[in-house]
């Protein structure tokens, strides 16, 4: 790759853009054939996460742990979980990170960077690194006790019990195996971008950018025209053209696409998540809500 090729690539993207590009990345067939052979060799679940998505990333995958399967549907102990996964994105920007839940499953997350920008992890786990114990299982059931979750605890025991455990130096060979996998994908992205980038009018990349770093106040199509110094007509024209929507579409989806990260927080109300990500009255975020994800916020909340 030359200099110039490199100076594409490593120009900073919208979340949005960044999300698109994993999207693709998650559909290749390179992945998905990777994802067969790693699981089929390993036993072990594997997915891409973007960065800032805070869903339970390996959920309802052929070889989800039937442990954390049954714990997801607690509401408790998928928030720990998702701490988790939070805690290992804060400290595995430049290389893998693994960490041990409150039921000693081992999860890791594995970087991939397209030029200077982190787009996503390879994520992995749900293993025990040493043998499941009656009393490791006893301190589970006192902690889901103080919880106050309500879980089949004679299921939940089988399923501990039937856990994939491999050693550390296993486990560290899979883990290096992501990391070879990981350098490739973001090989991948970085020719997806290159090509993007070489296609997509700067008007546009301007704007997307603009857009994503204001999208959660007041935004008129005048003000986003004036940032990229061009008319409102001429900016309809070519914002449509290249995104295939108008500004009001793109703008009221990157808000929906906020606020589902959003509702993942139990403790947040769906009223103040609309104003947070820009709509002006709560009436207006259920209606587009439900237009763009045929569900309303609270029944998108059950869901998740």
């Amino acid at each position: 790759m030359d200099l110039i090729e490199q100076s594409n690539a490593d120009q900073q993207f919208t979340l949005q853009e960044s999300r698109a590009l994993v999207g693709r990345l998650s559909e290749s067939r390179i992945f998905k054939d990777y994802e067969k052979a790693y699981s089929r060799s390993s036993g072990l679940p594997l997915a891409i996460r973007p960065t800032e998505s805070f869903q339970m990333a390996m959920r309802g995958k052929k070889t989800e742990n039937p442990f954390c399967a049954l714990m997801a549907n607690t509401n408790k102990s998928c928030v720990a979980c998702l701490e988790i996964q939070a805690e290992m994105e804060k400290s595995s920007k430049l290389e893998p990170k693994s960490l041990h839940c409150f039921a000693g499953m081992c999860d890791t997350m594995v970087p991939i960077r397209v030029g200077d920008k982190l787009i996503a992890f390879l994520q992995t786990g749900q293993v025990l690194l040493d043998q499941p114990t009656k009393d490791g299982f006893d301190k589970i059931t006192r902690q889901l006790l103080d919880w106050g979750a309500k879980v089949d605890l004679k299921s939940l025991e089988e399923a501990y019990f039937q856990t994939r455990v491999l050693d550390k130096e296993q486990y560290e060979g899979f883990v290096n195996m992501l990391s070879i996998f990981a350098n490739h994908l973001a090989i991948i992205g970085n020719s997806i971008k290159i090509k993007e980038n070489a296609n997509e009018p700067q008007t546009v990349v301007r704007a997307r950018k603009y857009i994503e770093k204001n999208y959660d106040k007041h935004l008129s199509l005048e003000e986003a025209a004036k940032a990229v110094n061009t008319s409102v007509r001429y900016f309809c024209k070519v914002f449509k053209k290249s995104t295939s929507m108008t500004f009001v579409d793109y703008l009221t989806r990157l808000r929906i696409e906020k606020s589902k990260n959003l509702l993942l927080d139990p403790n947040k109300r769906i009223s103040e998540i609309a104003y947070d990500v820009g709509f002006e009255s709560l009436t207006q975020f259920n209606r587009s809500f439900k237009k763009l994800s045929a569900q309303t916020p609270s029944e998108y909340r059950k869901t998740v």
